[in-house]
C-alpha cells in the first residue's frame, strides 16, 4: 500500500479532511479501541462502590445502564466536539469519555449508597457540567496566561500519570480488585501484552500507509487472537446483554446532594485545564501548530456541555481523553472526521448492548500493551511542547518547583491529611497544583532572574 494512501502530508495535518472511507473506519474504530475500557472502568468503579454490582444492594440492571450510557455519551459528546455548533465543539479530533479525575470526588459521596444514591450523583454530573461549560467564557481570556510553558507541563503531567495505568493494565488491570487477582503482573499477561506492542511497532516502523497507521489497531487484534487462544478471552457476559435498549431522561431521578455538586465543580476546573492541554497536544501532534483560541473555547464549552447532556440520561462527567491524543501524534491522521465516526461506532455500543459487551472481551491486558505505547505519546507530545520554551533560568525554575510539587503531591496523596476531603483531592490530583504554581510564577516572575 503506498504512503499516500491515506491522504498528502498537508491532508492529513488538516481537521476537515476525510480520508477514504476503507481507511477512515479502522481509523475511527482504533480511537475506539483504544478508550474502550477507560471509558466503562468507572461506571464499574461508581457501581462497585455503591454497592450495585454485588450485595444486598445488587441492581444488575442499572449497573449494565451505567456502562452503556458511559458508551453512549461519550459517543454522543465526542460528536459535540468533532461536528459542533456555534461556538461549541472544537472542530477537532478530540475523543470524549468517562473521565477518571472526578472519581475522588464520587466514590466517597456513593460508598454504600446503593442506586438509590445515583440521583444526587447524577444531578451533580448535571450542574457541574454546566458550571464546566461556563468556564469556557473565561478560557479565551486567559490564553496568555497559558503559554506552551504551561500547557507543556500540563500535558506532560497527563502523560507520566497515564503511564502508571498502562502498566498495570499490562500487568493485568488497574485498581484493588484486579491487583488482588493471582494473575496480576503474571508472564502470561505480560507475554499477552508483549504481542501487542511487538506487533505495533512492527506495522508502525516496517509498513506503509494503512497498515502503519493501523498499527495499534492490528496489534490489538493480534493480541485478541493470542488471548482467545490462550483461554483468557471470556465471553460469557455476551449471552446476558441484550440487543436494544434506549436512554432514558432522569431514570434515576433528580435529587440536591451539595457534597458531590461543590465536588464536580471544583473539579470540572481540573478537566477545563485538562483539555487546554489536550487541545494543545493534539494541535502541537497532529498538525505542528498551536491550538487557536476558539479551538480551546470550543473545546471547553463542549466538554461542559457534554457532561450535562450525560448526567440527564444517567452517565458520568465526560472529558477530553488523552490516550487518544497520543493516537493522533503516533498515527499522523488529524481529521476529525475520522473521530466522528468512532463516535457513532460508541453510540452503537451503547445503543446495541451486544456489541459493547463483545468489545469488552478484549483482556486488559491486550489493550495495555497499546496504551503503553499510546500514554507514553502523550508525555512525548508534551515534551514536543516544551520544545518551544526559552530555557532560561527563569523558566527552568518555573518548571521544577510545578513539577516537583505537582508530581510529588501525585505520588504522595496522604501528604497532606490536614487538609479537608476536598481541597486535599484537589491539591493532590497533582494536575491542579502544578498547573496553578507554573501560571502564578509565570506571571509574577522577572522575566530574567539576577
Amino acid at each position: 500500500m503506498s504512503a499516500n494512501s491515506v491522504g498528502t502530508p498537508e491532508q492529513l495535518r488538516d481537521p476537515n479532511y476525510t480520508p477514504p472511507m476503507a481507511q477512515a473506519i479502522p481509523l475511527g474504530i482504533q480511537h475506539v479501541l483504544a478508550m474502550f475500557v477507560s471509558n466503562v472502568t468507572p461506571a464499574i468503579i461508581i457501581a462497585s462502590a455503591a454497592k450495585i454490582s454485588f450485595g444486598p444492594t445488587a441492581d444488575p440492571v442499572a449497573m449494565v445502564y451505567l456502562i452503556q450510557m458511559a458508551m453512549m455519551f461519550a459517543g454522543v459528546a465526542t460528536l459535540i466536539q468533532t461536528i459542533g455548533f456555534g461556538p461549541v465543539g472544537a472542530r477537532l479530533p478530540i475523543v470524549q469519555g468517562t473521565s477518571f479525575a472526578f472519581l475522588p470526588v464520587m466514590i466517597p459521596a456513593m460508598a454504600g449508597a446503593g442506586t438509590a444514591g445515583l440521583a444526587g450523583l447524577m444531578t451533580g454530573v448535571v450542574i457541574g457540567g454546566l458550571f464546566h461549560a461556563f468556564l469556557g467564557l473565561f478560557v479565551g481570556k486567559i490564553r496568555f496566561a497559558l503559554p506552551p510553558l504551561v500547557t507543556g507541563l500540563i500535558v506532560l503531567m497527563i502523560g507520566l500519570a497515564l503511564i502508571k495505568v498502562g502498566i498495570e493494565y499490562a500487568a493485568g488491570g488497574a485498581g484493588d480488585f484486579n491487583r488482588g487477582k493471582e494473575t496480576w503482573g503474571g508472564l502470561t499477561n505480560w507475554f499477552q501484552a508483549s504481542v501487542v506492542l511487538v506487533v505495533t511497532l512492527g506495522f508502525k516502523f516496517f509498513t506503509r500507509g494503512m497498515l502503519s497507521v493501523s498499527s495499534v489497531l492490528i496489534g490489538l487484534v493480534v493480541g485478541y487472537i493470542v488471548a482467545y487462544l490462550m483461554g483468557d478471552v471470556n465471553m460469557s457476559g455476551m449471552s446476558n446483554a441484550g440487543w436494544f435498549a434506549l436512554p432514558a431522561p432522569f431514570k434515576f431521578g433528580f435529587a440536591i446532594n451539595w457534597a458531590i455538586i461543590i465536588g464536580m465543580c471544583l473539579m470540572a476546573v481540573i478537566s477545563a485545564i485538562e483539555t487546554v492541554g489536550d487541545v494543545s497536544g493534539i494541535t502541537k501532534g497532529g498538525a505542528g501548530r498551536e491550538a487557536t483560541d476558539e479551538e480551546v473555547v470550543g473545546a471547553t464549552y463542549a466538554d461542559g456541555l457534554g457532561s450535562a447532556i450525560a448526567g440527564v440520561f444517567g452517565s458520568l462527567p465526560n472529558t477530553s481523553f488523552s490516550q487518544n491524543v497520543g493516537l493522533i501524534a503516533m498515527t499522523g491522521v488529524m481529521s476529525r472526521h475520522v473521530v466522528t465516526i468512532g463516535a457513532i461506532v460508541l453510540i452503537a455500543c451503547g445503543l446495541v448492548p451486544k456489541v459493547g459487551a463483545l468489545i469488552n472481551t478484549v483482556p486488559i491486558q491486550v489493550l495495555g500493551g497499546g496504551v503503553i505505547v499510546m500514554f507514553g505519546m502523550v508525555a512525548a507530545a508534551g515534551a514536543a511542547m516544551l520544545a518551544d520554551v526559552h530555557w532560561n533560568s527563569r523558566n527552568m525554575v518555573i518548571f521544577a518547583v510545578s513539577l516537583s510539587v505537582g508530581l510529588g503531591l501525585q505520588q504522595v496523596p496522604d501528604a497532606m491529611v490536614f487538609l479537608g476531603d476536598t481541597a486535599r483531592i484537589l491539591l493532590t490530583s497533582g494536575l491542579l497544583p502544578a498547573a496553578f504554581l507554573a501560571i502564578i510564577l509565570n506571571l509574577v516572575l522577572p522575566d530574567e532572574i539576577g
